[in-house]
């Protein structure tokens, strides 16, 4: 009948506002969150620009793949403060590489978490994914792998990588549909 229609119009209604506020506090938090990480990068576009990138691909792969909204959370965090170590490892080290950043990266990450506040649920993960973000060998999770694919079509770009490189990555690193099909795409490969 036309009342009970309504009445399940209604209820799907109030499902899909509860669901859209979730989902626009999630984006608000990490919006915070980037602002945090523009401002910790203050004067160093290229870092800032580079994480910009390796979240919107996260992003990408992680909802093509059909993460969960506490997965997503926690891969979008961890995208958008993946190199968040580059800085203090040039400062104390005079280097910034892969090993360095997974060292220094997650307790900076932490403070930065904490300061915008919102992610104490999933913290001590987005700090593994940093800590691990480097490392290609026994990789445990689609949250890792979806970051280190994310990690490698920007990196492949913005180093110029030849063709044979992006390849290479694609045989040994990529396993998502998802992030496979992105960097075919992405580099033309056949």
């Amino acid at each position: 009948t036309r009342k009970q229609d309504r009445k399940q119009d209604r209820k799907q209604d109030r499902k899909q506002d509860r669901k859209y506020g979730r989902e626009q506090g999630r984006i608000e938090m990490h919006e915070k969150l980037i602002n945090a990480a523009i401002e910790y990068d203050r004067g160093d576009p290229k870092r800032i620009q580079h994480f910009i990138k390796v979240h919107s691909f996260a992003r990408l792969i992680g909802v093509c793949e059909g993460l969960s909204a506490d997965a997503m959370k926690t891969l979008e965090a961890a995208a958008i403060l993946h190199d968040i170590g580059i800085h203090e490892g040039e400062r104390l080290y005079g280097r910034n590489d892969g090993e360095i950043q997974q060292k220094l990266g997650p307790d900076i990450a932490k403070q930065i978490m904490e300061a915008v506040g919102g992610y104490d649920d999933v913290k001590e993960r987005v700090m593994y994914l940093i800590a691990h973000h480097h490392t290609y060998t026994d990789i445990d999770s689609k949250d890792l792998q979806i970051l280190i694919e994310a990690d490698f079509i920007v990196n492949l770009y913005e180093d110029g990588a030849s063709m044979n490189a992006v390849k290479n990555a694609y045989d040994r690193i990529f396993v998502t549909e998802s992030g496979k099909r992105v960097l075919k795409d992405s580099f033309g490969i056949k």
